[in-house]
């Protein structure tokens, strides 16, 4: 059990570090809980405790760096609890295999887009709110939130490339907001899971240790990296969650 406990807690401090810079930290850890014999919905809640302690440590350094936009985080913020709510009360009651095909399709969409383009990203030229913007915002958190606690992996870079497509942030700007929404839905679920018992706890708490410490160097090289460290690695994640989901697909 220390053998597994001690793995776990690795591959949780490399997840939360690629998490906070580009998502699809869940691409890593719910394989490696899988592997060590964690029953499916409990892999799911142990992870979402441990992926909000991650979630948690970024988002409060990109708060501290004042690249997340307060004005409309407010307005996002309360779709992406409300999207996770039902999210979980699905997954508890459904396979998540049914999203299997939709999501691998659009997250080789979303890397190959991103990949071919060379200016995606790479600039703020965030110029306001608008009705237009707004909405399509709201549409992006609740269907992300839903997502996330229906089934998560993805979560973080679908939100990154939304919002960089819909505001014109730059990955930094992008990620810090993401991070933020996709804390919500996290904690929002965790709460579910929770309620359910679905968390082992023995596991889960030295693994978000690791999680945090991880984190914080993720949040870290972000801010002082930039888009040109975030790009490559927006786009590497996003096709290796595709593979990993068209594998499970094919398989």
């Amino acid at each position: 059990m220390l053998i597994k406990i001690l793995f776990l807690c690795f591959v949780g401090f490399l997840a939360a570090i690629i998490d906070a810079i580009a998502g699809g930290g869940g691409i890593i850890t719910i394989p490696a809980y899988l592997l060590c014999g964690v029953p499916p919905h409990i892999a799911l809640g142990t992870n979402k405790l441990c992926a909000s302690c991650s979630a948690v440590t970024s988002s409060y350094g990109f708060i501290k760096s004042g690249k997340a936009n307060f004005k409309l985080l407010k307005m996002l913020i309360p779709f992406s609890l409300v999207g996770a709510i039902f999210g979980v009360n699905t997954v508890l009651g459904l396979d998540p295999k049914y999203l299997n095909v939709i999501v691998l399709v659009l997250l080789f969409i979303v890397g190959i887009y991103t990949l071919f383009s060379k200016d995606i990203g790479m600039e703020n030229k965030f110029k306001g709110l608008n009705k237009k913007n707004i909405f399509l915002g709201i549409i992006i958190s609740f269907s992300l939130g839903f997502y996330d606690g229906f089934f998560g992996p993805g979560t973080g870079a679908f939100l990154i490339f939304g919002l960089t497509a819909v505001f014109k942030f730059d990955f930094v700007r992008s990620s810090a907001n993401s991070k933020i929404l996709n804390c919500t839905s996290n904690l929002t679920s965790l709460l579910l899971f929770a309620f359910n018992s679905k968390i082992n706890y023995s596991i889960a708490i030295p693994v978000a240790i690791c999680m945090i410490i991880g984190a914080r160097f993720g949040t870290k090289l972000a801010l002082n990296k930039g888009s040109k460290l975030i790009k490559p690695i927006f786009v590497t994640m996003s096709l290796l969650v595709a593979i990993k989901m068209l594998y499970q697909v094919v398989a």
